[in-house]
């Protein structure tokens, strides 16, 4: 099944930071997915993040399939300690978008958390022997 969604013209964009911990979760259940994209629902906002290699984008769920935000060139090369946050380009395509930025990376963050409790463990296996009595007395 194919999705699109319509990307108008830009109207601004911003140099804003991520916490550390919210982009490492990003990409990991992005690498988990295996998909080309990761849907991430934001149901207390009513939109979807969705998670590919190069962006994340954020779509209004209650509207036509327009990108409203888009979050681009993350910027990891550039801090000297994983713990430090992450500078990113957030672009507006609709106006007001800067008025809901800091609850939309709040609310985005809580989703992906629980999206990553959703998601079946992986556990390591384990090699059982069996002790055999019948082994070796020949």
């Amino acid at each position: 099944m194919d999705i699109s969604f319509k990307r108008g013209p830009e109207i601004s964009r911003e140099t804003r930071t991520l916490p550390a911990d919210h982009y490492r979760l990003i990409r990991l259940l992005f690498h988990r997915n295996e998909r080309d994209s990761l849907f991430v629902p934001i149901r207390s906002m009513q939109y979807l993040g969705i998670i590919d290699r190069e962006e994340v984008v954020f779509v209004d769920g209650l509207g036509a399939r327009a990108i409203e935000l888009a979050w681009r060139e993350f910027q990891t090369g550039e801090r000297n300690d994983l713990l430090a946050p992450v500078g990113y380009t957030c672009i507006h395509y609709r106006s007001g978008g800067g008025e809901i930025m800091p609850r939309l990376q709040n609310e985005f963050f809580k989703a992906l958390k629980l999206l990553q409790q959703r998601q079946p463990r992986s556990g390591g296996g384990s090699v059982t022997q069996f002790k055999n009595e019948n082994l070796g007395s020949e």
